[in-house]
């Protein structure tokens, strides 16, 4: 029984009073998905009415999730009984019939006046053609500012380029176009884990791999490590975003050259979740246009085409200067071109200021951002631990795309009694990377001291880490002692 309400007191405050403020609505609306909106405005008349009429609801519209919005159909070039079964018009065009059930959706919207009140996107995961994404850019019935596409299928990427240098030409109307961000190549984020009721766990693992990285104990160290790693990078980097921490590849996939030309030619207009690489070799002003004279190879200081940074290098810069030639990009005070689009999309804002901004755990400055590409770092990056050299710190070799461990030994000349003595006046520098392990990469002089050893029986060197089956002291090979057959093909 609830309580006793007397006349002269005054009524108590519904949900649907609480979502009527435009305030309120606006922060809450972001955290529901889409059928748990429609499911809100399918109780009553008056939650029908905010949902259909404030345009606060659709501010962010997140399709990922949505059953309707997958393509259950098999892809076109299969052929076989299932195509063939389907009644549809003969010029149907491939990217018409694989963006059939979001144009539905976007339909739906329309009707209802809704379409227009989306200002972030979502796409993720789902059949996005190049057409569709066309539409979302030009046409007036969409006024999208933030648009994901992240894992996209049957997206066209040469047709999407295509599409972003018309929408960026110099004889475009003004005030177009309106889409002001793409997320487009960064991983979407990962789903909630959730156990659905009934579902069986799957069994466990009879008979593990041996050795000693398969171990249980080795297992809980590895993962606990990684904890204190990404702990430890947050805590020196003040910030969550990993494009600001010693995080390395930030892209699964190295976006070609046409990718870089097409931002350079949206930069300042739309922006990626990505950013070009500013090192010195990319300014023609700096570089050195001309090869080589005598061997007729590259210069490791030639100018290199426009290029995406896909190398997150951490907030301290070069391991030597603490800088780079280029400079940090300062948040605040450079170029909003020099920044990413991070992730997760925000929720409560459709501007590329709230896209772009770091998030410090104690609230202080953000950090500065350090960020390459591949090319600009080849011989001066370690792939385990992240330190990387500059230019003016460490030259590089131009002969070998395997660079090795640069040597700087200061020696000076002493005269004694008429003979001429070489005495060491500074101990041995080792700066830069080479290739130790497959798995491990490019590792430095320091990581090669801790993780490669060599093996007491037959003397080569191995791994700790990704040598399988390997000893403190022995490799696989020897450490393994069962009968060894060699397996000609």
């Amino acid at each position: 029984m609830g309580p006793l309400i007397l006349p002269d007191d005054p009524l108590p405050i519904t949900l649907a009073d609480l979502l009527s403020n435009t305030l309120v609505l606006r922060q809450t609306a972001p955290y529901l998905p889409v059928s748990a909106i429609y499911a809100l405005a399918a109780t009553s008349k008056a939650f029908h009415y905010i949902v259909h009429q404030s345009p606060e609801v659709f501010r962010y519209l997140d399709l990922s999730t949505v059953k309707s919005a997958v393509v259950p159909y098999e892809p076109l070039d299969s052929g076989g009984i299932r195509w063939r079964a389907e009644r549809m018009d003969e010029s149907l065009t491939e990217d018409e019939f694989y963006s059939g059930p979001l144009r539905g959706i976007f339909s739906k919207l329309e009707r209802r006046c809704l379409l227009r009140n989306v200002h972030t996107m979502v796409l993720d995961g789902l059949s996005v053609p190049a057409d569709l994404v066309r539409e979302i850019i030009a046409e007036d019935k969409f006024n999208v500012r933030i648009l994901s596409i992240r894992d996209a299928r049957n997206l066209n990427e040469r047709k999407l380029r295509q599409v972003l240098r018309f929408a960026v030409r110099p004889t475009r109307p003004e005030g177009t176009p309106r889409i002001k961000g793409i997320y487009l190549f960064g991983p979407r984020e990962p789903a909630p884990i959730q156990d659905a009721p009934g579902k069986k766990k799957p069994p466990p693992m009879r008979s593990p791999p041996k050795g000693i990285i398969y171990s249980q104990g080795a297992q809980i160290s590895a993962e606990w490590n990684q904890r204190s790693a990404d702990a430890l990078n947050a805590a020196l980097a003040r910030t969550e975003d990993k494009w600001y921490r010693c995080s390395g590849r930030m892209l699964a996939k190295r976006p070609s050259m046409e990718w870089a030309e097409t931002l350079k030619a949206c930069e300042g207009i739309i922006f990626f979740d990505a950013v070009l690489c500013r090192g010195p070799r990319h300014d023609p002003t700096k570089a050195f246009i001309s090869e080589g004279p005598t061997t007729g190879l590259p210069n490791p200081a030639s100018y290199l085409n426009p290029a995406i940074a896909t190398v997150a290098l951490g907030p301290s810069g070069c391991e030597t200067c603490h800088s780079s030639p280029e400079g940090p990009a300062m948040y605040g005070q450079s170029p909003s071109s020099e920044f990413p689009l991070l992730s997760p999309l925000p929720l409560h804002s459709a501007s590329i200021r709230a896209a772009q901004s770091p998030h410090t755990t104690d609230g202080s400055r953000p950090p500065p951002l350090f960020a390459r590409c591949e090319e600009c770092l080849k011989g001066r990056w370690c792939e385990r631990c992240h330190k990387w050299w500059d230019e003016e710190c460490y030259a590089g070799s131009a002969i070998a795309k395997r660079t090795e461990l640069q040597q700087t030994e200061f020696i000076e000349s002493v005269q004694t009694n008429g003979t001429s003595h070489i005495i060491p006046k500074q101990t041995i520098k080792i700066i830069g990377v080479r290739r130790d392990c497959f798995g491990c990469g490019h590792t430095c002089i320091g990581c090669k001291e801790r993780y490669i050893r060599r093996c007491v029986s037959c003397q080569n060197e191995y791994c700790v880490e990704d040598n399988d089956a390997s000893s403190a002291t022995r490799c696989d090979w020897c450490n393994y002692t069962s009968r060894r057959t060699v397996e000609m093909y």
